[in-house]
């Protein structure tokens, strides 16, 4: 499949329910860590109006949770700002929002988060999936649309907090990914003024050497008690998923995987 301004194929995919997404064939392709982190945020905050996706990339994340929190009360009045700084996928947002007739909700914007100029306004519940290594730490992707997704090339889940702690209203919540055994997720938020309130880890495959590998956090702009959620796997020690996560993607409107 073709799109008229984009110079690459793409394909479009089912993402939550019946809305689809595209994506390049060759390109960044949304995970189950834009999942997973879209499943936090729309139970952290299951009542929110206003979404902003910080580093949008192609919407997924957004998207997932606007599906999630729309199903949740379909008369709610939801709306979702998206904010990218790649034009390849702020295009390809753009014909995803246009392909699920989402334009009266959902609004993309070409620009970097660290001076994005919100005017004011402010939202119930901001997202992020930032991307994970510092450069230097490893290969950067020739594929340009990788490599920011990939590597810290437009700034660190720091930057992500600075930029979201002043677009939240009074009891707005910023949930965001990052890997668990990296010390810089947690010491993201204090900077920014932000709490961290509520964290939960996710393992990709239990009885691993290592199996808790990412880490949600939720962050509230007040202090209080933390809260530390039931862990979640994916795959048991056999490689079948895991009962949770089959319920947590039927929960979020993701195809089933298949067994094995």
């Amino acid at each position: 499949m073709d799109l008229p301004y984009v110079a690459e194929p793409v394909s479009l995919d089912r993402l939550a329910g019946d809305w689809q997404i595209y994506q390049l064939v060759s390109g960044h392709r949304f995970s189950a860590d834009d999942m997973l982190t879209a499943w936090m945020a729309q139970r952290i905050a299951p009542g929110a109006a206003r979404v902003l996706d910080l580093g949008a990339g192609l919407g997924s994340v957004g998207l997932m949770t606007l599906w999630a929190l729309q199903n949740r009360d379909p008369s709610a009045t939801r709306t979702l700002t998206m904010v990218e700084a790649q034009e390849v996928s702020h295009r390809l947002a753009l014909a995803t929002i246009a392909h699920n007739a989402l334009q009266d909700r959902v609004t993309a914007r070409l620009g970097d988060m660290r001076t994005f100029d919100h005017a004011g306004e402010v939202f119930d519940l901001v997202t992020g999936s930032p991307p994970y290594f510092p450069v230097g730490t490893g290969k950067i992707s020739p594929h340009p649309q990788k490599a920011a997704c990939r590597m810290e090339l437009r700034g660190t889940i720091a930057d992500y907090a600075l930029a979201a702690a002043p677009l939240l209203g009074p009891d707005g919540w910023f949930v965001a990914c990052f890997p668990a055994r990296d010390p810089r997720g947690e010491a993201a938020f204090g900077p920014a003024g932000l709490h961290v309130r509520a964290s939960c880890d996710v393992t990709f495959r239990a009885g691993g050497e290592a199996p808790v590998v990412l880490r949600l956090f939720a962050a509230h702009a007040h202090s209080g008690p933390r809260a530390l959620w039931p862990g979640i796997t994916i795959r048991a020690r056999d490689g079948q998923w895991t009962p949770e996560y089959l319920e947590l993607r039927a929960e979020m409107g993701s195809a089933m995987p298949a067994a094995g």
